[in-house]
């Protein structure tokens, strides 16, 4: 008796270390979870923090969406470019703009203004923002508000009040550093990166404590090992048809002398967490500058897929997609964490659908590639990824290192913004397909010599872009994508690249905006059936978003055209400068047709 009396009590204290141990390991940050699994929320800025951007919520259907009328609208009062979405956390709507990044809360039963932040910034900031003055959103935990400015200061919010709580710098704007990302809340951690590639602006991942904002790590996309936080020995990276330890200096043996150091991999794209793996997913962006002969090597790790725990900031893993990048393709764009059947497998992927026009499926738990196939058909500048090495087979016709400076390479696809730039894809696990607003775009790329001078554009070249030559004439498409098999199952033609984050419901129905400003629903089995058009009064190339309040379900989007594509309108650049705006300019130069400037939200249901 007295033996099992022994046995009992350890097994009683082992299981209650046990149990202590548990909430680090689980818990993701108890109130996000909290407000995420409550589907009358929208309580992150994809819905949840595997960045699916699907709701549950199934009011509203493919029977009865074309019924859908406006219930309200909120003007932010500036006219800009108007990306990511509003928050809705417990009947309270909070909104961001872009510069000069005004904050509101809004009561969503009579829309009152609960309380309005600005913030007083530099306008000189506006000129070291490379692609329009735009804001990704706001994250919300803890009854803190999190506002990423546009000047690099993080902010956190009472989110009853809108008092400032604390205040931290992130970057120095006089260098070219600015954000435009939306801040992510992952367990204590305020995550968030920085913008300014195009200045030779050297990019990191940065976490701050939700209680006091003080710095917890910081790792940067290349330098010497121990300023990436990785470990030679332990951080894994595709190797051969496996994976292998990326050795001792992986990035320094890539780059010419001090390159890296003005070398770009910035993180402005969206980042992802799963609680089993402790791991924060995000990419990194172009290297600088866009002139490829004066960076040879690999220039890693721009361009490249991350793993980070996010605790320590220790690099798991990291995969890089587009070595000596050549045409601008960063890789900043979502990690759709999903588990779905790879090739029949059941497997816990992450899904990458990259500027390059190459999609990608990793085991996000190993690093492993396992798919990478084109997603638009008229991507020409690689023919394929070889699957044992993971580097693009480069075609030499478009290669604008071996056609050298100062020689214009035409007839690249696709173009700098890429066949998917930020505007964030949804997954709907009841079809198990991704459904991808993209660009249909090509263009003509002149690199030339450029001088590093800090807080002065670095950038090294002049683009030229239009329709993709010998398609449907259009700038865009949306499709439904297979990532387990990596093919297109369905495509519907647009007339302008589509820059709207899209969303999936319970309801069977998925829905994105348009450049012309129109917001769209179509059914999530047959995207060519289209339920759902409204025009709003600019273009949108904010992500649609939804919520419930008192039983009621309710669909919104901003408007407000803008945004690299949108950049000759928002900045107010003579059209006829086709080769401004880094070529976006003259590719979009007919959307002054279709739409003008604005700054609103537009929310939408179902008639009483």
């Amino acid at each position: 008796m007295k033996f099992s009396r022994q046995i009992a009590g350890r097994l009683v204290r082992h299981i209650g270390v046990a149990m202590l141990a548990l909430p680090a390991l689980a818990l993701a940050n108890a109130d996000v979870e909290k407000n995420i699994a409550n589907s009358k929320n929208w309580a992150t800025q994809a819905g949840d923090m595997f960045n699916q951007r699907y709701s549950k919520l199934n009011q509203i259907t493919k029977s009865n969406v074309g019924k859908m009328q406006v219930a309200w609208t909120f003007s932010t009062g500036v006219l800009r470019g108007h990306e990511g979405s509003p928050l809705v956390v417990d009947g309270v709507m909070y909104l961001h703009s872009p510069f000069p990044n005004k904050v509101f809360a809004l009561d969503v039963e009579t829309q009152k203004i609960l309380w309005k932040y600005e913030p007083k910034q530099d306008q000189s900031v506006i000129a070291v923002m490379c692609c329009d003055t735009v804001n990704r959103g706001l994250a919300y935990a803890e009854g803190k508000v999190f506002l990423q400015q546009a000047d690099t200061t993080l902010v956190a919010l009472d989110s009853k009040t809108g008092k400032v709580v604390w205040t931290v710098k992130n970057g120095d704007p006089k260098v070219g550093a600015t954000n435009t990302n939306a801040p992510h809340v992952f367990k204590d951690k305020v995550i968030t990166g920085i913008s300014g590639g195009e200045f030779g602006v050297r990019g990191f991942l940065a976490a701050y404590n939700i209680k006091d904002g003080k710095l917890a790590w910081k790792g940067f996309s290349t330098g010497p090992d121990e300023e990436m936080l990785m470990d030679p020995a332990k951080t894994m990276t595709w190797t051969d048809g496996k994976m292998a330890p990326v050795g001792k200096d992986s990035s320094l043996k890539t780059w010419k002398g001090d390159q890296w150091k003005i070398g770009g991999g910035t993180t402005w794209g969206w980042y992802s967490y799963d609680k089993a793996t402790n791991a924060v997913y995000y990419g990194t962006g172009n290297p600088s500058t866009w002139n490829p002969s004066q960076r040879p090597g690999d220039n890693k790790w721009s361009m490249s897929i991350w793993s980070r725990d996010v605790d320590t900031g220790k690099v798991n893993w990291v995969y890089q997609m587009t070595p000596y990048d050549e045409w601008d393709f960063d890789g900043i764009n979502e990690m759709i964490l999903a588990d779905i059947n790879v090739k029949g497998k059941p497997t816990k992927a992450l899904v990458h659908f990259d500027r390059n026009g190459f999609a990608y499926t990793l085991d996000r738990v190993t690093g492993a590639l396992l798919v990478a196939e084109k997603y638009d058909p008229k991507v020409n500048w690689a023919t394929h990824v070889d699957m044992k090495t993971g580097r693009p087979q480069v075609v030499a016709k478009y290669s604008t290192a071996q056609n050298g400076a100062d020689v214009n390479t035409k007839g690249i696809c696709p173009a700098a913004l890429g066949s998917k730039d930020q505007q964030p894809a949804s997954y709907d696990p009841n079809t198990k397909l991704f459904y991808v607003p993209t660009n249909h775009v090509c263009m003509d790329y002149e690199p030339f010599k450029v001088e590093y001078t800090a807080g002065q554009p670095y950038v090294g070249a002049t683009l030229s872009m239009y329709p993709t030559p010998g398609s449907h004439g259009g700038m865009g498409n949306f499709i439904a994508w297979d990532a387990g098999t990596g093919k297109i199952v369905q495509t519907k033609a647009e007339k302008f690249s589509v820059w709207s984050g899209s969303l999936n419901t319970a309801g069977g129905i998925s829905c994105y905006g348009t450049l012309e400003g129109y917001l769209k629903c179509v059914d999530a089995k047959d995207i060519n059936k289209e339920l759902f058009k409204f025009k709003t009064p600019s273009g949108i190339i904010g992500n649609v978003f939804t919520y419930e309040h008192k039983g009621k379900q309710y669909v919104g989007v901003f408007s407000g055209i803008g945004g690299w594509a949108g950049i000759g309108m928002a900045a107010g650049i003579d059209p006829e400068k086709s080769t401004e705006g880094l070529g976006a300019v003259g590719g979009y130069k007919e959307l002054a047709q279709y739409t003008e400037l604005g700054g609103s939200l537009t929310v939408f249901a179902l008639p009483n």
